[in-house]
């Protein structure tokens, strides 16, 4: 597609294959939010400080964490570590490893991301930071904008927050509605938990992460995570907000 025919596209985005969804009311089978990933429809990528992939009515599984939860030290070692991968199987060619990830085939790619998620997903329930969504009325905030807009501008699905990042599955009716929606999320939670707690500034990391659900599943695996990630991470009650989703 050219770029300068879609306005919607800046240049850090791209569109890949066919035809999409229109709305909502095609969000596939009744005992999911949303569609599975389809390799073959038309696929949105944004490629900013990591690609962002999403897919009109596809269910995306998403962690967005505080911006303390995890220390520059921390994740530049991880870049390291990520190199080091690599290289092991001489497949980063003197590049960044972001760079690298394009030419993997899906099963390279796979091991890759399943290795380093769990790295930083056991990190991130270490609770690292201040932790200060362990507070109820803070973590009210953020549920409560999740769910404002539910079964309007998404269909949520559900959701965790814990003491230093949140995890949901959603699906969006357009490609960049995902993009757009993650920015009023974090704006606007992040102002109103400042004004509780007295700061400024950023409470979020900018870029969460995302991933399209590829199977159902998959899709159960990760309902069943969030419903397990206060019990893995040894929390008390009052100490999280779950969220299930109706069925």
């Amino acid at each position: 597609m050219d770029r300068s025919a879609d306005p919607t596209l800046d240049s850090n985005s791209r569109r890949i294959g066919g035809a999409i969804h229109d709305n909502l009311g095609e969000l596939g089978a009744d005992f999911m939010l949303g569609e599975i990933f389809d390799p073959k429809a038309e696929l949105f990528i944004n490629d900013r400080l990591r690609p962002h992939w999403s897919q009109a009515g596809a269910i995306v599984f998403v962690t967005f964490r505080t911006k303390d939860s995890i220390p520059r030290e921390v994740l530049q070692r991880w870049d390291r570590e990520k190199n080091d991968w690599l290289d092991r199987r001489e497949l980063r060619n003197g590049t960044f490893w972001k760079e690298a990830l394009g030419t993997l085939d899906e099963e390279t790619r796979a091991e890759f991301d399943r290795h380093f998620n769990r790295l930083r997903e056991v990190f991130l329930d270490s609770c690292r930071g201040a932790c200060v969504l362990k507070q109820p009325r803070l973590s009210k905030i953020v549920a409560d904008s999740l769910l404002h807009f539910d079964g309007d501008r998404y269909q949520m699905g559900d959701f965790v927050i814990m003491p230093n990042h949140v995890h949901l599955l959603a699906a969006f009716a357009s490609e960049d509605a995902m993009e757009k929606q993650f920015d009023s999320w974090l704006h606007y939670t992040a102002r109103q938990i400042n004004k509780v707690i007295g700061k400024s500034g950023h409470f979020w990391q900018q870029e969460p992460f995302d991933h399209l659900v590829r199977s159902p599943k998959q899709y159960e695996y990760l309902r069943k995570y969030i419903a397990d990630n206060p019990k893995k991470a040894k929390l008390r009650p009052g100490e999280f907000h779950y969220h299930q989703r109706p069925n």
